[in-house]
């Protein structure tokens, strides 16, 4: 990725019960917007193959597309980076760390992650039952880092306007076709 181009401020999560859904929702995002590609249950061909037809339809849309796992598969798939708590700095590469505290925060900070997805802001479908931070923890969160931090977990556009302290937000239900 060229460094000088500014990080999206709107991403989609993959997983694999939007199915072949996926595939409009991929095609409804605006140009610029990011991909982190999951689909973890997938046996490793499988996802392979799902996420080279990704990264097809976000060359075509202008989408950054990156890879959940370590950065030396990233590199091997030609994801335009990586998406994982095992984050080191890695050229050409953007590096984006999932964080639910701040001493997950500090921990990607020492790690040189590029992004935050700090998470969950709200109770969501992927993580039935799971404690949120709500607006006030998230807003008092995001201010404890340099980083850019993207609100995820129950997020919508109108709940993304809502908070203090977000670069951008990401969703999987909200943006699922």
């Amino acid at each position: 990725m060229d460094r000088r181009q500014p990080l999206p401020r709107l991403w989609l999560m993959t997983d694999e019960r939007q199915g072949d859904g996926l595939w409009e929702s991929l095609e409804q995002l605006p140009r610029g917007s990011g991909v982190v590609f999951r689909h973890y249950s997938l046996a490793l061909e499988e996802r392979r193959a799902w996420f080279e037809k990704v990264r097809g339809v976000g060359r075509r849309h202008g989408l950054l597309v990156l890879l959940a796992g370590p950065p030396s598969l990233a590199r091997a798939w030609k994801a335009a980076g990586s998406h994982g708590r095992c984050v080191r700095r890695s050229p050409a590469l953007v590096l984006s760390a999932p964080v639910h505290s701040l001493r997950e925060i500090r921990t990607a900070e020492r790690s040189r992650a590029d992004l935050l997805f700090l998470s969950p802001v709200f109770p969501t479908r992927s993580h039935p039952g799971a404690r949120s931070l709500g607006r006030a923890q998230f807003t008092l969160l995001a201010r404890q880092t340099r980083l850019p931090v993207i609100a995820l977990g129950g997020v919508n556009a109108e709940r993304a306007r809502t908070l203090r302290g977000s670069y951008g937000w990401a969703a999987i239900d909200a943006l699922s076709a």
